[in-house]
């Protein structure tokens, strides 16, 4: 194998990806290594980073397999938090952006004037899914637990200090945080005392080229790479995938589908929705990503597998044979906390209209199309923020699905390109790594003639249906606006119902 080639590690929510690929794109061996999102408690989305630890050591070994890349560079699952001491070991779990049990937290904050400033600072909005919210709602409701930690940062933080011996917060997933000020690229002064932290107990924030370091001979030897092979921080997924796809020129929006789901438009300048409705992170020092995030993407159909009783392929199969539209069923996928455009979480997952003559296959029909429905939510707040749209490149575990790749393009109403492979945020990452260590010239546009390499495998136009999903999407929007309050009700009745179980129960074990 050459020298030349880069290894890339995607440290993703439910698994570590480890890509070796030359500068081209041409994939030279790939090691994939999933583990658990373990839910101990409602709202919970946690994970042992002890476990992924070593699921990144599994897959660069499968990976790599005894070669010599030139550099080794990482990607990373945004938005997570992890506590650890003085020498880099975990205090507590990994909150994945998933754990939602910051949502009151988040809701008190939006109620002010702070919470709109505080997203267009950072590019964050204030959610339960923001390290910003949920270190606010620890100090309040696990304070040994926020006092305990020596720093703070996520699961790329923790594997790059394992990795190297050095601590840093690439500029990337820094800006995920809700604690970082985009324009100044510091840590914010506001943020940091609504969590409750200095910013001593954060990360020094390096480029995302940066070299930070060299593997230690330990970590060298465990996982079969040449001692002093060197480090780049890489970024936040999101944004990789962008760069991975050949998204980021002017109107090139990339979607993104594996267990959340995900559309982003490159730009040159950090800018915020004044609305509040769409997110801004960092790829480079010269290129930003505009977008919404939703939480309900492949989890959806997780769920729907688990609960029915039937593998993802063969539910799949049953949806396909299902009329566009479910025959008048309509499904609001909220089954997590959900995110863009709205970012309030409020409204949880909802069947309309369930009928006895609706199965199986309406059932999980109406929650894909209810994923791809808040997609269409997303990609419409951008273009009301004037955003242009020419072309859409999908990557994800979704495109395995022709269905599911077909449905992408009507609900959307815009052609959706698939490129050949689904290693989008690896090969990003495998772009920095080479940039970082001189193997590509610097800067934007040097990135973006890399990215070019990206072959567009197949376009699905949209279909007859794609007029039907339109009206269905002002449906969802109504939806929304009529029902929040309804389950926010529900919600205030059963956590109350819960609290006075909890007491009784104490009460008659005295």
């Amino acid at each position: 194998m050459s020298e030349n080639s880069v290894l890339a590690v995607d440290v993703g929510t439910t698994s570590t990806k480890a890509v070796l690929f030359t500068t081209t794109g041409a994939v030279l061996g790939e090691g994939d290594v999933g583990y658990e999102l373990a839910e101990p408690e409602p709202g919970a989305a946690v994970q042992d980073p002890e476990t992924v630890w070593e699921a990144v050591g599994d897959a660069v070994r499968d990976a790599a397999g005894g070669t010599r890349p030139a550099v080794v560079s990482f990607s990373a699952a945004m938005h997570g938090l992890l506590g650890v001491d003085d020498r880099n070991d975990p205090v507590g779990p990994l909150l994945t952006w998933a754990d939602s049990r910051a949502s009151a937290t988040a809701d008190a904050l939006r109620a002010t004037d702070t919470a709109l400033d505080l997203h267009r600072r950072t590019g964050t909005p204030v959610h339960s899914m923001s390290p910003l919210v949920k270190l606010a709602w620890m100090r309040r409701e696990r304070p040994s637990l926020h006092a305990a930690a020596a720093h703070w940062g996520g699961i790329k933080e923790f594997v790059l200090g394992r990795a190297t011996g050095r601590r840093v917060a690439d500029a990337s997933c820094a800006s995920g945080t809700g604690l970082m000020d985009l324009a100044r690229r510091q840590w914010d002064d506001e943020a940091l005392e609504i969590a409750g932290i200095t910013a001593d107990r954060l990360d020094e924030i390096v480029d995302t080229t940066a070299v930070v370091g060299t593997l230690t001979d330990a970590v060298a030897r465990d996982w079969d790479l040449p001692s002093g092979t060197p480090v780049v921080a890489g970024a936040g997924d999101g944004p990789l995938a962008n760069l991975g796809l050949a998204a980021i020129r002017p109107g090139v929006l990339a979607c993104s589908i594996g267990t959340s789901g995900a559309l982003r438009l490159a730009v040159d300048r950090p800018a915020v929705d004044p609305r509040g409705r769409l997110f801004c992170y960092e790829l480079t020092d010269e290129r930003w990503v505009v977008g919404g995030a939703i939480t309900n993407g492949g989890v959806v159909l997780d769920w729907a597998s688990e609960t029915f009783g039937a593998d993802a392929e063969t539910l799949l199969a049953e949806a396909a044979d299902t009329p566009p539209g479910a025959d008048g069923l309509l499904a609001i996928p909220h089954l997590l906390a959900e995110r863009a455009p709205r970012w309030d979480g409020g409204l949880g997952g909802t069947f309309l209209n369930l009928q006895r003559a609706h199965g199986r296959g309406h059932l999980t029909r109406a929650l894909i199309e209810g994923v791809c429905l808040q997609l269409r939510l997303v990609l419409d707040s951008m273009r009301d923020a004037g955003a242009e749209v020419h072309e859409i490149r999908a990557t994800g575990g979704f495109a395995r699905s022709a269905f599911w790749r077909q449905l992408l393009a009507d609900v959307l109403g815009v052609p959706v390109g698939f490129p050949e492979g689904h290693q989008g945020s690896a090969y990003g990452a495998a772009l920095l790594g080479a940039q970082g260590v001189g193997l590509l010239d610097p800067g934007a546009e040097a990135l973006a003639a890399a990215a070019d390499h990206v072959t567009i495998a197949e376009v699905r136009e949209p279909g007859p249906s794609a007029a039907g999903h339109t009206r269905r999407r002002d449906l969802v929007e109504q939806v929304h606006d009529r029902l929040a309050d309804v389950v926010g009700e529900l919600r205030r009745y059963e956590s109350a119902a819960s609290a006075t179980a909890s007491s009784s129960t104490r009460a008659s074990s005295r």
